[in-house]
């Protein structure tokens, strides 16, 4: 008897997974067969995903809510896509694009407007994925031109840097020592001075 299967991804853990477990509702899937990643779709290295995939056996049927919650890899989609339906023989229903039903057009034609379809939506999905990248990296290259600093702000010189530093310039105190003196570790300690040389 086929099982019946329904696959969720959000990008992160702190995203939230209530809409497409609501778009299961009214839906033949046993909550035991839902299997949610939190993470990134950039690769298939997904912990629920694998598991999901080795029950699977042919004639099962899969639910999914859109194309890029299986993935966002272009390539990868595709090669996923091909082993599930080719290899494993199951069905798969994408909820958000009626066209992507294996159910449904079993004969040439609909394999074929099907993969035509499918390779469309993987495509756009890694073209939004590029996009967003390109748009973070525009975001933060006009940020660091307006003079916003990111990373942790620079711990300040303490009162007795100065006096510290040429104790240990004069090896009188070992670094760690200089450093301890600093409250700072010594790694913190050696940038510090050697910004301090180039300053003075």
């Amino acid at each position: 008897m086929a099982n019946i299967y329904g696959y969720i991804r959000v990008s992160s853990r702190d995203q939230n997974e209530g809409r497409q477990i609501t778009a299961f509702q009214g839906l033949p899937v046993p909550s035991k067969n839902i299997f949610i990643d939190k993470q990134s779709g950039k690769n298939f290295d997904r912990p629920s995903y694998k598991r999901m995939v080795r029950k699977m056996k042919k004639d099962d049927l899969l639910y999914i809510k859109s194309i890029d919650r299986l993935g966002r890899n272009y390539e990868e989609i595709l090669e996923q896509w091909r082993i599930l339906t080719k290899e494993k023989r199951i069905d798969i229903v994408v909820l958000d694009m009626p066209l992507l039903d294996t159910r449904r057009g079993k004969d040439l034609m609909g394999t074929f407007l099907s993969d035509i379809v499918l390779q469309v939506l993987s495509f756009v999905a890694e073209n939004e994925r590029t996009n967003i990248r390109q748009r973070q990296a525009e975001g933060i290259a006009a940020a660091k031109a307006r003079g916003v600093k990111f990373g942790r702000p620079a711990i300040p010189y303490p009162d007795n840097f100065q006096e510290i530093y040429h104790d240990w310039r004069k090896k009188k105190i070992t670094l760690q020592q200089a450093a301890d003196a600093c409250r700072m570790p010594v790694s913190t300690f050696y940038g510090k001075a050697r910004k301090y040389e180039n300053i003075f």
